[in-house]
């Protein structure tokens, strides 16, 4: 669920820089809880020389993983 724009964004950015190196779900369902994960990703075989331009976040890529982004725009102390 969205609550903020910069909330829809995140998880908009996300999945744009992510969806070319695999599969990219805005808002899944996790089994056992009543709740949903931000961005769940999971990489396709073929993207793994596509994660080093991505830094720190390319990293987390390489493997399947659930991505919880600030659902509030950081102030600039912050970022």
């Amino acid at each position: 669920m969205t609550r903020t724009p910069h909330d829809q964004f995140s998880k908009q950015y996300l999945e744009e820089l992510l969806t070319p190196l695999g599969q990219v779900t805005i808002g899944k369902e996790v089994p056992g809880e009543a709740r949903q994960v931000d961005v769940f990703f999971a990489p396709t075989s073929q993207s793994a020389a596509n994660w080093e331009p991505l830094g720190l976040l390319g990293r987390f890529a390489a493997t399947t993983c659930l991505l919880e982004p600030f659902r509030n725009q950081p102030s600039p102390t912050e970022a």
